[in-house]
């Protein structure tokens, strides 16, 4: 990739609302060329626009990320009803000896332990471990600075 997409990019990571003139001030490309790599990024690149939200100040206090690891036959199910979950606010499919990693949002601890015994009701799970997020120390910031960025020909 371009260096200048690069930095493109990188504007948007640090803020996606940014107007396309602020991106062209700041990173020294035109108005047109950022537009046009926006249209072929929303079109490939970009998955989502979307905010970070700081879910405690909207009362869902308990945050963990959940490995699990269950029977064969209920992989494709499990992940199905995974992803159907409102608490569910990111889920892979990871290795290791773990079928899934879910990241898990609740109001309390006590809706915490529901969502688990219904997962333990409807499912096989032949392992988890759950830890709890004290803090979040760096969050989506990869590419976000642009002075990080390796030099390459344009």
């Amino acid at each position: 990739m371009k260096q200048k997409d690069m930095r493109i990019l990188s504007m948007l990571r640090g803020d996606c609302r940014m107007s396309l003139t602020d991106i062209s001030r700041k990173t020294s490309i035109p108005v047109s060329t950022i537009y046009d790599r926006l249209k072929l990024f929303n079109r490939s690149i970009i998955k989502k626009n979307s905010a970070l939200i700081d879910f405690s100040k909207i009362g869902y206090v308990v945050k963990t990320h959940i490995l699990f690891c269950v029977e064969r036959s209920q992989k494709e199910v499990f992940a199905d009803y995974l992803g159907k979950q409102h608490n569910v606010n990111s889920l892979y499919r990871i290795n290791n000896g773990f079928d899934f990693l879910a990241e898990v949002l609740c109001r309390d601890i006590n809706e915490l332990e529901l969502f688990m015994d219904t997962l333990q009701l409807k499912f096989k799970i032949k392992d988890k471990k759950t830890f709890f997020i004290i803090s979040e120390l760096k969050r989506e910031a990869f590419l976000e600075d642009c002075s990080l960025l390796e030099a390459t020909d344009d």
